[in-house]
């Protein structure tokens, strides 16, 4: 069992954005026994909380007074299956995309079109990751958790955990209440493809090797790296802003002015548009601050990154000119999606 507490630690390597700032307290904790220890010894009655997994969701503007909880569980099984499903528990601590790439090589079809997500399965639930027209809540079939008031575990099925666009019960009513310990994943050996969402149609035609749940993922990973920044060279936390979702008549109106605008049906009367186009019809992609430490990606306008050893503040003063620019523009408030603390 870890028991562990480690003092005054740096969060760089704990953050996608690559921002250096300091922990109180650190704790890794692969189990039950470990959460244990910590409320025997009073740590989490005493001290502000964060579970922090890959870091890809987060910006730190400033040092944590707290107790960080890193999960460091690895483990991956198969608990079930039948004729057309399989059923794969997945620990919280395994790097999304390492269960993404076996889910693929195993030729378990459902979350192909996540590939390439930064952070770890802990996380999937809790901001019920998507991309693509595919979310976390399509495959996932349970939730475990661990209570961090007494250690006792618990399950929540799919129907209980109050899914929504990146949300769900452990953002709302359980957050800080329990900790992801594993999810059961359900997926399918028949898979169903969706390749209409963005260009993963024209990434499959250049493949040139019909479509296939490996195909899809090559294509997906293909369109990533041609938008998005590798971290080890630009920090950042992916997509900076949520799309945001308005109601139909608001959308044709700008699609009166905006006829290229893109509009995804969002049901309910409403339609998701596309905060990356936005924020490029505002002129910012590949904006740079006067310090030169942060700005815009210059291939996608959704991703806000860290240029030269930029700091928290530096990272959310460009993400409120964003915001500011976009609604000034369209009348629409943009919600950040990465956690700013």
């Amino acid at each position: 069992m870890t028991t562990n507490i480690l003092e005054n630690i740096s969060l760089k390597p704990y953050n996608t954005f690559g921002i250096n700032t300091k922990a109180k307290f650190f704790f890794n904790y692969s189990n039950s026994d470990d959460i244990k220890f910590l409320i025997k010894n009073s740590f989490l009655q005493n001290n502000n909380l964060l579970i922090l997994g890959g870091g890809s969701n987060y910006l730190f503007t400033k040092d944590f007074e707290g107790i960080v909880l890193h999960p460091v569980n690895n483990n991956i099984n198969i608990t079930d299956e039948d004729e057309n499903f399989i059923f794969i528990k997945v620990d919280a601590g395994i790097v999304w995309d390492d269960f993404v790439k076996f889910a693929v090589d195993n030729g378990y079809g459902g979350i192909e079109n996540l590939s390439d997500i930064p952070g770890c399965v802990g996380a999937a639930p809790v901001q019920n990751i998507g991309a693509y027209g595919v979310e976390a809540k399509d495959s996932i079939y349970k939730v475990h958790l661990i209570s961090l008031s007494d250690a006792s575990k618990t399950d929540l099925i799919n129907a209980e955990c109050e899914f929504g666009y990146r949300t769900s019960i452990f953002k709302t009513k359980l957050k800080n209440k329990y900790i992801v310990d594993a999810v059961t994943f359900k997926l399918s050996k028949k898979p169903a493809f969706i390749t209409h969402y963005g260009s993963i149609n024209d990434e499959l035609k250049k493949l040139n090797k019909g479509i296939s749940i490996k195909t899809v993922r090559q294509a997906v990973i293909n369109i990533r790296k041609s938008k998005l920044p590798d971290t080890k060279e630009y920090g950042s936390g992916g997509s900076f802003f949520k799309n945001p979702i308005v109601d139909n008549k608001f959308a044709a109106n700008l699609l009166k002015q905006y006829p290229d605008m893109p509009v995804y049906n969002a049901n309910n009367g409403k339609v998701k548009l596309a905060a990356g186009w936005l924020i490029d019809k505002c002129g910012l992609k590949g904006y740079i601050n006067d310090t030169k430490t942060a700005g815009v990606h210059c291939k996608q306008a959704l991703v806000i990154i860290n240029i030269n050893n930029a700091s928290g503040k530096d990272i959310l003063d460009v993400s409120e000119l964003v915001k500011a620019k976009v609604y000034e523009k369209f009348r629409i408030k943009l919600e950040p999606e990465v956690i700013i603390i």
